[in-house]
């Protein structure tokens, strides 16, 4: 099987010979015309016309009232949740499956990374876990939910669009709702995807989005937050500015801030690749649908597909395998064959820093980490 599937992605992607990476960026609009404008504009930091149309185009896209640049993803989230209420010590739940920089957000913004199962279909958070988990575990206090087993605030949850499959969104929220949780959403793999015909991240408290290199927009390193609260994207603005009391000549600031905001440069490289952010979907699930029909030849591997009223942008391919030791001599192959796939990322639980965090049962992460397996997922620009 595993000569087959090399031989599959080779024919797909038109490259019978030499190295295929597992997802790299397509520059095939106006990317180098905006980047050479914001260079001849000499506006080139975190001030410019191109962060302006960004952030009315991220809005746009994603159906939230307002949308602000930052500078990456994992900066989006940090700021995210300081603006939600996260202090010193507090308890945030999030999935064990998925990429580092969503406990280590948790943890730069001083609290606690809480780790609850995911679902086998979506990958992602489960709500049907999480509304057990925090009735064993939960105590209310004059309306605020606490960890009755660590004493600690439960201040936020977390749940991450896995590979851009969007999770039961609507769900986890109504669950969250009870328990007075606000939630935001990781949407940092899942521009372009919907669920129930709603952007992703446009349904919590706020969402961030990456803008990184591997993504399938991608700014060099960018992010975005989007939330439908103004107080919010106004605070976040301010914030992500180094806190800066606007003034035209005088440095005076009002808060401890960041600098957190995207540089004009990299918001002109955005701007048109946003501009091609439809086109891009629609080619990878396209490819999606061509590995959907390869794989159901093999009765040893599931291609990881959308769930009912999901629109998925499948922004990395995934597929499962029957135990680990498949899995690793899948990798050990196409690897070897020059095609580049790799694991799912190991469990967060797992790894020295967050071995001691507070989780639930995480068996549908531990049966996933041990099977599934990213494929190529470039757009096909062939095609």
């Amino acid at each position: 099987m595993y000569k087959e599937v090399v031989q599959f992605i080779r024919e797909v992607y038109h490259q019978p010979e030499g190295f295929i990476p597992l997802h790299e960026p397509r520059f095939v609009g106006n990317e180098r015309k905006y980047v050479m404008d914001a260079i001849d504009s000499t506006f080139v930091s975190s001030v410019g016309a191109y962060v302006d149309k960004f952030e009315e185009m991220m809005s746009d896209i994603t159906g939230a009232k307002y949308a602000v640049a930052i500078v990456n993803g994992t900066n989006a989230l940090h700021l995210a949740l300081q603006l939600t209420g996260v202090k010193n010590n507090d308890e945030v739940l999030t999935q064990p499956l998925t990429f580092i920089a969503t406990a280590n957000a948790i943890k730069y913004a001083g609290a606690i990374p809480h780790f609850v199962d995911v679902d086998m279909e979506t990958m992602g958070l489960s709500p049907d876990k999480l509304a057990q988990h925090l009735e064993e575990i939960a105590e209310m206090r004059q309306g605020v939910c606490y960890n009755k087993n660590t004493g600690r605030r439960i201040a936020a949850c977390v749940p991450m669009h896995t590979f851009g499959l969007p999770v039961y969104i609507d769900q986890i929220i109504e669950v969250c709702n009870t328990y007075n949780i606000p939630v935001v959403e990781d949407a940092a793999e899942s521009l372009g995807s919907y669920y129930k015909g709603q952007h992703t991240g446009s349904f919590g408290k706020a969402g961030i989005f990456s803008f990184n290199g591997n993504k399938t927009v991608t700014s060099g390193g960018g992010g975005a937050i989007v939330t439908n609260d103004k107080d919010f994207a106004v605070k976040a603005k301010h914030l992500s500015t180094q806190a800066k009391i606007s003034h035209r000549w005088e440095y005076a600031h009002d808060a401890i801030g960041y600098n957190y905001r995207m540089p004009n440069i990299n918001a002109a490289l955005a701007c048109a690749q946003l501009e091609q952010v439809d086109s891009f979907v629609k080619n990878k699930r396209d490819l999606s649908d061509l590995y959907a029909d390869f794989f159901s030849n093999f009765e040893d591997v599931k291609f990881m597909r959308e769930t009912e009223n999901s629109k998925a942008n499948y922004w990395l391919n995934a597929i499962m395998l029957k135990d680990k030791k498949s899995r690793d001599a899948f990798l050990q192959y196409t690897n070897d064959a020059g095609v580049m796939t790799r694991p799912i990322w190991q469990l967060m639980n797992r790894l020295e820093m967050f071995k001691d965090c507070p989780k639930s049962d995480l068996s549908n992460a531990e049966f996933l980490a041990d099977r599934v397996v990213n494929i190529t997922s470039s757009v096909r620009i062939n095609e």
